[in-house]
């Protein structure tokens, strides 16, 4: 099979797709590995490293589309790749999709006819997403610290350090949501000396989290008053709230906002699929904030862009099994052995085969297996 990597084009997004060590893998194995000129370069990897290991250079992206039997990206195609997406027939496109946050994606994969595998999307048995895991690691980790940085008077914040100092008190920081990403926030939060809260719906959750942190973050059963109490007591909210492949709720509405102290920060991890602040709207790491009813929002719909070479790394670790899998059986025989890997299959030839996709968009549903 032919594999290939373009170059990401979205607004401050410097990851790419694979790794040297993942191109090694590939050409192993007895497949050919295409990458667009210039593509490791945001994540300190060089076209040579890449040569070394048997890739082939490319330098026009529109042949790497064209040439190329399953293409690999980080993030959803964007308007100038949606033409390239009809390059060639039934090519597998296997990345992050957030399809329910974007109709104008959905419909220009539902348009080009091909097979588009999310990484987001995958799910284990046990309902962990071992493709989405190692970013929300990273966002979750990286919250705080935009969170802190933003809070301080440079960041447009009220001017308070997130640890405080001996005699004054560290800041209040409240976590919406127990999943990796929340999990990560308040590990990171509670490391910087803040006083933690972490919001949850599911109590088996809540007391894995306080035997995990030993009752050093104060953890709470999600409610709308629950909510509303702890970010009206907070100095940094951070969103984490997850549906897999759905919409996230609206949790935090602008009224809530209004009553937090002014130059409180709120960082919405949860923005690739839609937010769950009211106000979330995607920013980017050029222009990360705004400001809502005396507030600091942090949307950045690609927190871990920021920290590519870590990023990268991480998430090719986590997809290169299975897109080895898709490369020596491909995607339908692939997919018929791995009910995982499956539930990543979101548009097939036309037809949305992701139920959460389908309805967040009002579209028919097609069940994936009476294509396969």
């Amino acid at each position: 099979m032919k594999i290939g990597v373009p170059k990401e084009i979205k607004t401050d997004e410097n990851r790419v797709a694979i790794t040297p060590a993942g191109v090694r893998e590939f050409t192993s194995a007895g497949h050919q590995v295409l990458i667009e000129r210039g593509a490791g370069v945001g994540s300190s990897i060089s076209d040579a490293d890449y040569v070394a290991n048997g890739a082939t250079i490319v330098d026009d992206v529109d042949d790497v589309w064209a040439d190329s039997d399953m293409i690999m990206k980080v993030k959803e195609p964007i308007a100038p790749e949606y033409p390239r997406l009809k390059a060639r027939k039934n090519q597998v496109l296997f990345t992050y999709l957030h399809l329910a946050a974007s109709r104008e994606c959905t419909d220009a994969l539902i348009d080009a006819d091909n097979v588009a595998i999310a990484y987001e999307t995958v799910r284990l048995r046990d309902n962990s997403l071992p493709l989405l895991t190692p970013m929300s690691e990273v966002a979750g980790r990286m919250a705080p610290l935009m969170g802190a940085h933003h809070l301080m008077r440079p960041g447009g914040g009220r001017g308070a350090l997130i640890s405080g100092v001996p005699g004054v008190s560290p800041v209040n920081v409240a976590v919406i949501g127990g999943g990796v990403a929340g999990m990560a926030a308040a590990t990171l939060a509670a490391g910087l000396h803040a006083r933690v809260k972490i919001l949850d719906k599911n109590l088996e959750r809540l007391r894995q989290i306080d035997h995990h942190f030993d009752g050093r973050v104060e953890t709470i059963a999600s409610s709308t008053l629950a909510i509303e109490e702890a970010c009206i007591e907070a100095d940094i909210v951070i969103g984490a709230v997850l549906v897999v492949g759905a919409k996230a709720p609206k949790l935090v509405s602008n009224e809530l906002v209004g009553k937090m102290r002014p130059g409180s920060v709120l960082v919405d991890i949860s923005v690739d699929q839609g937010g769950c602040f009211e106000a979330t709207r995607p920013t980017t790491h050029s222009n990360p904030v705004f400001e809502v009813n005396g507030s600091i929002m942090y949307c950045v719909a690609n927190m871990p862009g920021a920290v590519p070479n870590t990023s990268t790394a991480a998430l090719s670790n986590a997809t290169l099994p299975y897109a080895l899998e898709l490369a020596r059986h491909g995607w339908r025989e692939a997919v018929l052995a791995d009910d995982a890997l499956a539930e990543g299959v979101n548009v097939v030839n036309g037809a949305v085969t992701y139920g959460p996709v389908a309805e967040a968009h009002d579209m028919s549903f097609t069940p994936l297996r009476t294509l396969l």
